[in-house]
């Protein structure tokens, strides 16, 4: 019987690599890989711990005479290899990103022949620690550059009939470049940050958010909010999944590298529901061009869909280095990073005084430091000014509306000028979900609750991933409690480990009367919010002594953060003793908050637990001092 003759595989860590066969696996287990992504391992293995550039891999994998985006389509390929080796960018175990300059495989590299259709033998080496890894000594040169080029062959061969299959798709987008059609809505997806430095991941983001925002000023398409769509980041899902989530026709992806003052983007539009791809470009940019970049992307993306919007005209002048600052500041405060923030939101002023965007974020800042850092009297009356400076500076912008408008509602009381400044903000732009929220928060503590579960509609419609509990927050707020419940249920199906869902249900409970239910949530809650100990806690004390024995530790939780330094607003405090039936205390704390301006006494009226003190000179006092119309 003939013996067949053997074949060559490469080995590193788990994974073996049949370069004949085409086939990459791990443990034995065959991992699928397009063939793009193969060949770039291909090359790269042929010298580990070398730098590939990528020019030779432009030179070897894509032909110049294809049409084809080479950055686009080799840093796609470098993350499907990526995720098949489990591997990062920002701590490589195999493939390490050379910024503007290639890749380097870092892992040892060992051959290994089997006879055909068979597996290869195991070979195994004592690693540092003793343990057993499948390695093998390396073959000698002349045989490895042998195989090598026995490989290439077949390698060779498929690039061939990958060159014509392009060439042929080529002429296809091109034809089709001029007549994208069927795309009305559109999302961003979050850009890759390629520049091999986890610091930049700010400037990804900001790409991304400016892009998405002048998508929505520069279109007539719908375009996903920078929340919605954010939540892909990282996630390496079908686009077509993608696309079916978000419910929309098109999705822009791409990557972005910043080294210094250069910037190299690519970006390409793929037709959801068919995976189809309808147009790509790049972009290099230096200096004072870079801060126009999302914009003329955005232009052309609204040129590509036939959706353009007429020629806005061109933005004012920014110093590169207050945008640069003003993104990381943006990029900050969007996590939770409030104090960091403000630090680069005035870096971004110091830099260029009158950058209007800057005073927006500026002003954002002090209304969150209101709640966290300092007194709300003095953050209310800087994040007025901030807004006003904003507006000042430029009032065609609708963050600035929209910062003059929360400024004025939360430090004058005012409803009237900020109702005004939050339906010119819509006008600006009808896409602004944050505005159509800021709106029915208003609408609410003006007890027009009809009119504002209609808004928060609306803004949920144009992002539904921004806020998903501010719905049933609304409707809790309207005493309509049972529709609460439905919509934080219907989100639980989706994300069943949202706390802010079982806190709506909470809440909606206790409105109803249903204490038991409402303290089975509000423990549920708290547990996925990462404390089980008080989830545990609350379980234990509501067996023990009902609602009341929950609402008596929770305000010794609330004092012990008052001794240990801790801001505790004191509408809080007047909330627990509230729900106790304590007249003196509730009332005492209430007052307290309304000499110290707390924006949270604004929301009074819409609590049920304040019912029992309507008939009260003092509770009805309050109401009279701040302005609100009566709800008694």
């Amino acid at each position: 019987m003939p013996v067949s003759s053997p074949r060559s595989l490469l080995r590193f860590g788990l994974f073996e690599l049949d370069a004949q066969a085409g086939q990459l696996c791990k443990n034995g287990t065959r991992i699928r890989l397009p063939q793009q992504p193969l060949q770039v391992l291909f090359v790269l293995l042929e010298r580990p711990g070398n730098v590939v550039t990528r020019e030779e891999l432009r030179q070897r994998l894509w032909p110049q005479d294809v049409f084809v985006d080479f950055d686009h389509g080799l840093n796609k390929s470098v993350q499907k290899l990526r995720d098949a080796l489990g591997d990062s960018a920002n701590s490589p175990r195999y493939i390490e990103t050379i910024p503007r300059v290639g890749y380097r495989f870092l892992a040892p590299v060992s051959e290994v022949t089997a006879q055909a259709g068979q597996d290869a033998p195991a070979v195994t080496m004592p690693t540092a620690n003793g343990a057993g890894t499948l390695t093998a000594a390396p073959m000698p040169v002349t045989r490895k550059a042998a195989w090598f080029r026995l490989a290439a062959m077949w390698w060779l061969a498929g690039a061939v009939v990958c060159a014509a299959l392009l060439a042929v798709g080529a002429r296809i987008e091109q034809s089709r470049q001029s007549r994208v059609t069927g795309i009305h809505s559109i999302a961003v997806i979050p850009l890759d940050n390629l520049s091999g430095d986890p610091d930049q991941n700010y400037f990804a983001d900001g790409m991304t958010d400016e892009l998405t925002t002048m998508l929505a000023k520069d279109s007539t398409l719908r375009v996903v909010s920078r929340t919605s769509a954010m939540q892909y980041k990282g996630v390496h899902k079908p686009l077509p999944e993608i696309a079916r989530e978000l419910g929309v026709d098109g999705i822009v992806e791409g990557s972005v590298e910043k080294n210094g003052d250069s910037v190299h983007m690519t970006l390409q539009l793929i037709q959801g529901p068919s995976d189809t791809h309808v147009w790509a470009n790049s972009y290099d940019r230096q200096g004072d061009d870079l801060v126009t970049l999302p914009a003329d992307a955005a232009r052309e993306i609204a040129e590509k869909t036939n959706s353009a919007v007429v020629e806005r005209p061109r933005a004012r002048y920014v110093n590169p280095a207050a945008h640069d600052a003003y993104l990381r500041g943006q990029y900050l405060w969007f996590r939770g990073i409030n104090e960091e923030a403000g630090k680069y939101f005035k870096q971004a002023i110091a830099l260029q005084p009158d950058y209007a965007l800057a005073w927006a974020g500026l002003s954002a800042y002090y209304g969150q430091a209101g709640d966290e850092e300092m007194e709300s009297i003095p953050a209310n009356a800087e994040a007025l000014a901030a807004a006003q400076k904003a507006v000042a500076l430029d009032a065609t912008l609708p963050q600035a509306r929209l910062a003059l408008c929360a400024a004025i509602f939360v430090a004058k009381w005012d409803w009237v000028r900020a109702d005004q400044q939050c339906v010119r903000a819509i006008e600006l732009d009808p896409k602004f979900a944050e505005a159509y929220h800021f709106r029915a928060k208003i609408l609410s503590s003006l007890n027009r609750h009809d009119e504002a579960i209609a808004f928060q509609k609306k803004a949920t419609e144009l992002d539904p991933f921004e806020r998903p509990w501010a719905m049933g927050e609304f409707f809790v707020r309207a005493r309509r409690y049972d529709e609460a419940i439905e919509d934080a249920r219907e989100h639980l199906v989706t994300n069943p480990r949202d706390p802010d869902m079982y806190f709506i249900m909470a809440n909606a409970y206790r409105g109803k009367g249903m204490l038991a239910q409402a303290a089975q949530d509000w423990a549920k809650g708290t547990e996925l919010s990462g404390d089980p100990t008080a989830a545990a806690t609350i379980r234990r004390d509501f067996a023990e002594g009902g609602y009341a024995k929950v609402l008596r530790w929770n305000i010794s939780v609330l004092e012990k953060m008052q001794r240990e330094g801790h801001y505790v607003s004191p509408v809080n405090m007047a909330l627990q003793y509230a729900q106790l039936g304590d007249r003196e205390k509730t009332l005492s704390f209430l007052e307290d908050g309304l000499l110290r301006r707390e924006d949270t006494v604004l929301d009074i009226q819409d609590e049920s637990a304040y019912d029992f003190l309507h008939a009260d000179p003092r509770y009805r006092a309050i109401i009279k001092s701040i302005g609100l119309p009566p709800a008694y």
